[in-house]
C-alpha cells in the first residue's frame, strides 16, 4: 500500500516537466485520430511548452517572477543579528558512488553544506543539518542525508555538525523534527541555508514550527549564458524550470491545506 507521502514524488513527476508536457503531446496525438486539428494543436503547444521550459532564460524569468524573493544575506548582517545557529537543509544523496565506495551528497546538498560551513567560519555560529531519507529515496540508500552530511563536514571541512536530524523525509519534517533538537539548547533564531528557489517554502515551514528565521539563500538561478544560448533547450534549463515550478505548485497547494 502506497502512503500519501510516497505518492507526492510520483504525482509531482507526472505533472512537472518533462513528463507533464510529454503526456500532453501523447494525449494530443491520441485525440488527433478523431479530432485532427485540436489534437495536433495540443501536441504542438505541449512540445513548444517543453522547449520553452528547457531554456535557461525562461527558468531565470520564472525564478524571479513566480516565487517570493529573498536576497543573499551578508556576513555583517548575520553578525549584527541575534541569530544563534545556522541550519542547512539536505538536498539529496547518491546511494552509492562507485568511485568512493560509499554514499555521497548530491550536488545540491553538497553546495548547501559548503555554504553553511563558510557562513559558520565567517560568523562563529554552530551548524545544524536536517535530512533523512526522502519519500522518493531508493531502496538501496542505506545512509540518511544527515549521516552523509556529518561525515562530509568532518572529512572535507574539518567541521563537526552540532545538531543533525537524520529522520525527516521532506521540508515540513525538516522543521518539525529539528525543532526539539534545537530547543534543548534554547536555539530560537536561526539562519536558514537552502537554494533560493526552495527558500520560500522552507521559510514557511520553519516559521510554522516556531523558529525565528533569517533567510540565507544560495544557488540563485541567474543568467549564465551568452545571447542565443539562453534560449536554446538544455538539461540545466529544464532542471531549473522544474525546480521553480515544483516550489510554486507546493506553495499553491499549501494555501488550500
Amino acid at each position: 500500500m502506497i502512503s500519501p507521502g510516497e505518492l507526492k514524488p510520483i504525482l509531482s513527476t507526472l505533472v512537472l516537466p518533462p513528463a507533464g508536457p510529454l503526456l500532453l503531446v501523447f494525449l494530443g496525438l491520441l485525440l488527433a485520430v478523431k479530432k485532427r486539428v485540436f489534437g495536433l494543436a495540443l501536441s504542438f503547444l505541449a512540445a513548444t511548452l517543453l522547449w520553452l521550459l528547457s531554456c535557461h532564460a525562461v527558468a531565470v524569468w520564472l525564478a524571479q517572477n513566480i516565487l517570493p524573493q529573498h536576497e543573499a544575506v551578508s556576513v555583517a548582517t548575520l553578525k549584527a543579528s541575534e541569530v544563534q545557529a545556522i541550519v542547512v537543509l539536505g538536498g539529496g544523496v547518491h546511494p552509492l558512488a562507485p568511485e568512493y565506495r560509499e554514499s555521497q551528497a548530491s550536488m545540491p546538498a553538497a553546495a548547501r553544506l559548503r555554504y553553511g560551513v563558510w557562513l559558520s567560519r565567517q560568523t562563529g555560529l554552530p551548524i545544524a543539518f536536517a535530512g533523512g531519507k526522502d519519500w522518493g529515496a531508493s531502496q538501496s540508500q542505506s545512509l540518511s542525508e544527515g549521516e552523509v552530511a556529518r561525515r562530509t563536514a568532518r572529512q572535507d571541512y574539518g567541521v563537526t555538525l552540532r545538531w543533525v536530524d537524520d529522520q525527516s523525509r521532506d521540508t515540513a519534517e525538516n522543521a518539525s523534527l529539528l525543532r526539539p533538537l534545537l530547543q534543548k539548547d534554547k536555539i530560537q533564531h536561526i539562519a536558514l541555508v537552502t537554494h533560493a528557489w526552495h527558500m520560500p517554502r522552507s521559510l514557511q515551514a520553519f516559521e510554522r514550527a516556531g523558529f525565528t528565521v533569517t533567510p540565507a539563500p544560495m544557488g540563485f538561478i541567474l543568467t549564465s549564458r551568452h545571447g542565443l544560448l539562453e534560449w536554446l533547450p538544455s538539461a540545466d534549463g529544464l532542471d531549473s524550470s522544474r525546480a521553480v515550478l515544483k516550489e510554486w505548485l507546493a506553495l499553491l497547494v499549501q494555501r488550500f491545506t
